[in-house]
């Protein structure tokens, strides 16, 4: 018995190992080449000792400003996403949670349904609209796509946590005199701060990584990190790798820092729902 655990527990090993290299692999390799000379990013066999220089990034400096205000316009729809997100996702949560009824269980599974409906489907008819509105190649059309995007997801997340908050705790600021938005902003949040964080996280990755959405409803004031990342690739002059490279790192390494710090809040999300508190 005691080797057949041994067993699984080396296989699980060996697994996790695995997913877990396949998973760094690449993003390693990005890293690494953004600091390789050009002519050894893809020498064959590949070079694990090579002299690092800055030479790339000097260079995305000077050709890919755009790049630049890229990140700038990607700092601008993360944030407004994430606050806009958390702040609707908590109110529709908060009504999931402290009210029944037929229509408002029959609409969850609205929410599901609108969460698993590819976003390539809804971009060709919402571009009229946005063209109408005037809000094509705008921030604002931005925000309003992710947080409509992933509010589905956050009300359910946020209905899951604002369910482990007491009851008792709503009823007895009321009998105190409390309004309800005073029992929602004083009580419930506070204690279901963990799930806001938890819904932050997953749009700040969703909103900074984004593509199809910028590539359609941007060109030139609004376009995000990742849109000029494709110009990079489509260049007429043809790809640069190194400085690809170099772009590519520092665009990941903000959400990814972002994502380890809020690591727990992460999984706190991904296991919402699991076991009851």
């Amino acid at each position: 018995m005691r080797a057949d655990r041994l067993l699984i527990a080396a296989g699980k090993a060996v697994a996790v190992a695995a997913v877990v290299a396949w998973s760094i692999f690449p993003i390693a390799f990005i890293v690494l080449s953004s600091f390789k000379p050009g002519r050894d990013i893809f020498a064959v066999p590949p070079k694990l000792l090579f002299e690092p220089t800055l030479l790339h990034y000097q260079h995305l400096w000077q050709r890919w400003g755009s790049f630049f205000d890229g990140l700038v316009n990607s700092l601008i729809v993360t944030i407004g996403s994430a606050v806009l997100a958390v702040a609707v996702s908590s109110l529709a949560g908060y009504a999931y949670s402290r009210h029944r009824g037929r229509f408002l269980s029959g609409s969850v599974y609205l929410l599901i349904g609108v969460r698993l409906i590819p976003p390539i489907v809804v971009t060709l008819p919402l571009f009229p609209i946005v063209n109408l509105l005037g809000l094509n190649d705008t921030h604002l059309v931005l925000i309003l796509l992710y947080t409509s995007f992933f509010v589905s997801l956050g009300t359910i997340l946020m209905r899951t946590f604002i369910d482990q908050v007491p009851r008792e705790l709503d009823e007895a600021a009321t009998i105190d005199g409390a309004g309800r938005l005073t029992v929602l902003r004083r009580i419930v949040l506070p204690l279901a701060a963990p799930g806001m964080l938890a819904v932050a996280v997953f749009v700040v990755v969703f909103a900074w990584n984004e593509f199809l959405f910028a590539f359609i409803f941007t060109a030139t004031r609004a376009k995000t990190a990742p849109f000029v990342l494709s110009e990079m690739i489509s260049s007429v002059d043809g790809v640069d790798w190194g400085v690809l490279f170099a772009a590519a790192t520092i665009q990941l390494l903000p959400v990814l820092a972002f994502v380890v710090a809020m690591n727990r809040f992460l999984v706190a999300g991904l296991t919402a729902g699991a076991t009851k508190g």
